[in-house]
């Protein structure tokens, strides 16, 4: 995919995002505060760190869309592992706060407790359908982009629909007669979105310690190397994750009787091959070593 094109659906999934969560923010405090539900209120403020959210992926991305220079030769693909992780943290913080609240209000407030009216439910089922289709929609164009930080945008908006489910069953059984159901539903969706903020965090620390690639990754390189012409054997293959790009370390073994020259294009074949084969590999370091003679 050409730059110009990822700009393009870098810019239009931070509109629709940071506009669809102002929007679904405001809507659901407006219905959480007539509707007398702190779960929906919860709700709300979840979308609304969902802005914040975006907003982070945004530039981090475009940052890590750098091209290489002189102080950083690699390039900078790392930053887009700091938005996620800025992300996550966020993500986290949110949940303590809504685990917060609805802690609050059944430890001391409890007698203040209200039977939330019919909006709430009504801006919860809104709030599904909408975070879903976001999510469907952030995540499909996250892939296309093998974007990190926007994958994490895109739980950002699941676990809202999420927040939006449970806000439903909260109201719904306080509406039933169990009133203190709203704030411990604001509670589980605390615990919810803490488990997402812990898987993206863990990506992102991950992706910035040069962790390795999975197994079945290297399987198919190594498969893939073993086919090039004049690739004897693989004396070693290491990988290495660099934001959403992989570094390859290679050593190849090659009949040992052949010229400089001659190894050196089957080295250069290989490390084209790969880089065309495997998109998302930015660079192969081969070292070339003479084959074992036979017998």
């Amino acid at each position: 995919m050409k730059q110009t094109d990822e700009k393009k659906i870098i810019k239009r999934l931070s509109n629709v995002g940071i506009f669809g969560n102002v929007v679904l923010a405001a809507f659901k405090l407006v219905a959480g505060l007539l509707g007398r539900s702190g779960a929906m209120i919860s709700d709300a403020v979840h979308s609304l760190s969902d802005v914040f959210a975006t907003f982070v992926a945004y530039i981090g991305v475009r940052m890590s869309m750098q091209a290489e220079d002189e102080e950083h030769p690699y390039g900078h693909e790392r930053l887009e592992c700091v938005a996620s992780l800025i992300l996550g943290l966020i993500l986290a913080g949110t949940g303590l706060g809504i685990g917060y609240a609805g802690v609050r209000k059944l430890a001391f407030e409890s007698d203040a407790i209200e039977i939330p009216t019919v909006l709430p439910l009504i801006a919860a089922v809104v709030s599904i359908a909408v975070k879903e289709g976001m999510y469907r929609y952030t995540m499909y164009h996250a892939k296309r982009l093998d974007s990190a930080a926007f994958k994490a945008d895109a739980w950002h908006h699941r676990t809202d629909a999420f927040s939006s489910v449970g806000s439903f069953i909260g109201i719904g059984l306080a509406r039933l007669g169990l009133p203190f159901m709203d704030p411990v539903v604001s509670i589980i969706i605390c615990l919810l979105i803490i488990k997402v903020a812990y898987d993206i965090v863990r990506d992102a620390i991950n992706k910035m310690l040069d962790t390795s690639c999975d197994s079945a990754f290297e399987a198919k390189v190594r498969a893939f190397v073993e086919t090039q012409e004049g690739v004897i054997n693989i004396d070693l293959l290491r990988t290495r994750q660099f934001g959403n790009k992989i570094y390859i370390d290679l050593e190849i073994a090659v009949q040992r009787d052949i010229s400089l020259i001659e190894a050196h294009n089957i080295a250069e074949n290989v490390h084209e091959n790969v880089e065309h084969e495997f998109p998302n590999v930015k660079h192969v370091m081969i070292h070339v070593n003479p084959a074992e003679p036979i017998g």
